[in-house]
């Protein structure tokens, strides 16, 4: 009698194969980056139209999309975009966790201002903070650098109803930016900072879907090796990943939360012009 080994009775043929994972369903908020595989094209969602979602790239280019099961990567990965909930009515919260005004309206722009380093700070602040600063009629600038920041002040002619904050990337002690900022000391001028290199590495890493922000070599480009490592391509297509991963001052690292917060209430405490 032969004999046999393993299971005697053999593979069941009804059995099926290796379950397949289940392709995650993902709300197609605004600025969500996703690929259409089919097309290669690449983009962030900017609104739902139906049954079809429009993506605009990092040119300006926007293509319309049908929302179908599995159509999309993200992170590399098969999504099914879908509608996102509708938000309920009633009181709620802004991104930075105040509390938000409903109905508002823009108000006249005071005269205090808060000035930021470049233009993807401006973003970031705007995506937590937009709705606190509309509120208070405060606008944010950029500067492209500090380099020069003895002088602008000089020229805004900051005093007591016409406050300036001023936020500050790498702000550490013995940094250039350390000595920039002492050599502009001003009573109606606040300047704040974080000890983060660059303004994306302030977002926490698991928000745009990374164990960690890689170590690029001094002397390059820190975005440039940054997007080499993660392989997001050039960084205006690398900024609007990191962007799209904060939804509120939980998605941002504490140092950057507070130096905000605390220009926030210096140009917004006493008479405004």
């Amino acid at each position: 009698m032969p004999s046999f080994s393993g299971d005697p009775y053999g593979r069941d043929v009804l059995a099926g194969g290796p379950k397949r994972r289940a392709v995650p369903e993902v709300p197609a908020e605004q600025d969500l980056v996703v690929e259409d595989p089919a097309s290669g094209f690449c983009g962030a969602v900017l609104r739902v139209e139906g049954g079809n979602v429009v993506l605009e790239d990092r040119r300006g280019r926007q293509r319309l999309f049908p929302l179908r099961p599995a159509a999309f990567l993200l992170d590399g990965q098969p999504v099914t975009l879908v509608k996102p909930a509708a938000k309920p009515a009633g009181p709620g919260t802004s991104a930075s966790g105040s509390v938000r005004v409903d109905g508002l309206r823009a108000k006249t722009a005071a005269a205090s201002r808060i000035w930021v380093e470049g233009i993807h700070d401006a973003e970031l602040v705007e995506r937590v903070w937009g709705h606190d600063l509309r509120v208070e009629g405060v606008v944010v600038e950029p500067l492209d650098g500090i380099d020069a920041l003895a002088e602008r002040i000089a020229e805004f002619q900051p005093g007591p109803r016409r406050r300036l904050g001023v936020l500050v990337d790498h702000l550490v002690e013995g940094s250039k930016e350390s000595r920039i900022v002492a050599a502009a000391a001003h009573p109606d001028v606040l300047v704040t900072g974080h000890p983060y290199v660059d303004i994306w590495q302030a977002v926490k890493p698991a928000s745009v879907g990374i164990r960690q922000w890689p170590v690029v070599p001094r002397g390059q480009d820190w975005k440039t090796g940054v997007c080499a490592e993660l392989g997001w391509g050039e960084p205006p297509a690398g900024w609007r990943r990191v962007l799209s991963g904060v939804r509120g001052f939980r998605d941002l690292e504490t140092p950057l939360v507070g130096a905000v917060e605390r220009l926030i209430d210096f140009v917004t405490v006493g008479p405004q012009d």
